[in-house]
Formats: C-alpha cells, sequence, structure tokens
C-alpha cells in the first residue's frame, strides 16, 4: 500500500538535514506542569481535498461507532461538540470541506475554539491525493469539481489545493490516498481508532523506493541506497527484506550495520524528544530503490530495537512492497 500519513506537529527531516522544531499536537493536551494529560471526549473532523476519499472515511468511522456528520456548516461544529461534552453524542466524526459556501474563511476560526474547550479531544484529519489520482477519480465518477463547475476537474484541484493551504497546515494528520483503495482507506482509520485509544506517540516506520518517488509527507527520511543492494544478487531478487536469506546478507556487511547502528543511536536521542513536545504522530520513512530490500530490512529492523522508548508504539508500512 502506497498511501500514507503523517503529523503536522513536525517538519520533514532527513539524513544530512536537521528537522524543524515540532509544535505541540492537540492530540493528547499537556497541563502546566508539562505532563501530557489524558485525551478528552473524541471528536474527530476530516477534511481535505474533493476526491482525497472523505466519504469512504467517514463510513468507516461510522462503523467503528462513531457519530458521524457530513458535510455539517462550519459555524454549527462548536453547537456539535458541546453536546459531545454533555453526553449527547459518543465518539463523533465530522467531514467539512469547500461544499459549504463559508469553510474557507470560517473554519480555522471555529477548530481554534475546539482546541481551547476543555475536556474535548478534537483532532484535525486532512486528505488529500496526487493531482493525477484526483483527476483520474473525477473522470471516473463524472462529476464536476465543487470549484470549478464550468471548468475542468484539473482547474478545480489546483484552485482548491491553494485555497486549503491553511487548513492543512493546522491539520494534526496528513493522510496521502493517491494509491489507496477503499478497504486500506478503511483498514487506515480502523487503525487510527485503536492508536488513538492506546495513546503515547505512534511512531510508523515507513520504507519506500526512490524510484516510486519519496513521501511527501515524511517527518524524517533516511536514504539506505549507499548500502550494498540484495536486488543484484539473483537468489535475493524476488524476495524482499523480511526474508531471512536478505536480512543475512545485509547483516554481513560492516558498513550497513553500522549504517543501522548510528540510525538506531540518532532515533534513540530524537524520539524521546518529540514524545516531550507532546507530538502524537510521527513518520520516520527508510528509502532504498525500489523499496522491497533494503529499507525493508531496516524498517523492521528498527521496530524491534526502538519498541522500548518510553510513552511510544511502533508499526512499520511497507509502501512498496506488494501485498503490505
Amino acid at each position: 500500500m502506497r498511501g500514507h500519513s503523517t503529523s503536522r506537529s513536525g517538519r520533514r527531516g532527513g539524513t544530512g538535514r536537521k528537522a524543524a522544531s515540532p509544535r505541540r499536537s492537540e492530540i493528547t493536551r499537556a497541563d502546566p506542569s508539562g505532563k501530557a494529560a489524558k485525551a478528552g471526549q473524541p471528536f474527530i473532523v476530516i477534511t481535505g481535498l474533493s476526491g482525497s476519499g472523505k466519504s469512504q472515511a467517514i463510513r468507516a468511522l461510522e462503523d467503528l461507532g462513531y457519530f458521524c456528520v457530513d458535510n455539517l456548516p462550519s459555524k454549527l461544529i462548536p453547537t456539535l461538540a458541546r453536546l459531545s461534552l454533555r453526553g449527547d453524542v459518543q465518539k463523533v466524526a465530522i467531514v467539512v470541506d469547500v461544499r459549504e459556501g463559508t469553510f474557507l474563511t470560517s473554519f480555522p476560526g471555529v477548530f481554534r475554539k475546539l482546541r481551547k474547550m476543555r475536556g474535548l479531544n478534537p483532532v484535525l484529519i486532512f486528505l488529500e491525493a496526487s493531482n493525477a489520482a484526483l483527476v483520474r477519480r473525477f473522470s471516473e465518477t463524472r462529476r464536476p469539481h465543487p470549484l470549478a463547475p464550468g471548468r475542468s476537474p484539473a482547474e478545480g484541484i489546483k484552485d482548491e489545493r491553494a485555497r486549503t493551504h491553511t487548513i492543512r497546515e493546522m491539520a494534526d494528520e496528513i493522510v496521502d490516498t493517491s494509491d489507496m483503495n477503499v478497504h486500506e482507506l478503511r483498514r487506515f482509520f480502523m487503525g487510527l481508532s485503536r492508536d488513538q485509544k492506546r495513546g503515547g506517540l505512534i511512531v510508523t516506520l515507513l520504507s519506500f523506493g526512490y524510484k516510486h518517488g519519496v513521501p511527501v509527507d515524511a517527518d524524517l527520511v533516511f536514504d539506505a541506497r549507499c548500502l550494498p543492494n540484495p536486488h543484484f544478487i539473483p537468489a535475493l531478487r524476488d524476495r524482499t527484506g523480511k526474508d531471512r536469506p536478505v536480512v543475512a546478507f545485509m547483516e554481513r556487511d560492516a558498513i550497513t550495520q553500522e549504517f543501522i547502528a548510528r540510525l538506531e543511536d540518532y532515533l534513540r536521542f530524537v524520539v524521546p524528544h518529540y514524545v516531550a513536545e507532546g507530538k502524537t504522530y510521527l513518520t520516520i520513512a527508510i528509502g532504498c530503490t525500489g523499496g522491497r530490500h533494503r529499507s525493508v530490512m531496516i524498517a523492521e529492523r528498527l521496530k524491534r530495537t526502538l519498541a522500548g522508548i518510553h510513552g511510544t508504539r511502533m508499526r512499520v508500512r511497507h509502501r512498496d512492497v506488494t501485498g503490505t
């Protein structure tokens, strides 16, 4: 599965580049002493680009027991939030987007008010996809873009992407659905729901292939293409970094072992600082040429070796390995 997600509480970093200091995520609030407080009443707000899968996302959350409202006017969101805090409705999820005329101007202020509500746990999830994927989806459904009823979908997509930039920057989680099907999107939201209940920093170790493109919203990106490539060993070419022969090949190489050891040391140092800052999601991307051997093996290794970092939960996603 090539769809991926990341928190926007931090900026992209990478090998040889310094990651900017993350801003505090609001998914788990902090009290004045600096200790993380318990999450409040769940209140998920889904927004994003037209055609990015918001309808499928809200249906998945409805199946998970959320009280769901699609296309709720922005000015009514605080009213629904107060009903949630009173206990009239439980586990709320809503979809808001450019279909509502005042959304672009009114929503940022409305969501900032939600974040100030005591006892409420608002989470803003922004869905997006590549231009090519969005154009294809509009072509398949034969529906006009809401911002370009008399123009091409491509023009509407460009306009919407520019006009929603401020809201995108507010998001706790950005999900790229370009290569997700309906079932994969559902699985993502099921996993997100489980992760929120457990709390802590959710660290996604994402393997990928540079020839398929860099994950644009990864928080940290590390390049493993300098390491010996199992692809050039005929017996290993059709295997992946999860297979023991590939792992053994990489473990025999001293440079590979040092690369992994230094990467582990760096992440053991930096991840606790993300936890202390209140960040809720961290995506660490490891790339090789095709995304099947070196990056996969390293991601699997990091999941085991970093599992003991306090306040974190590790999960692995192999973007460019078929069937994962």
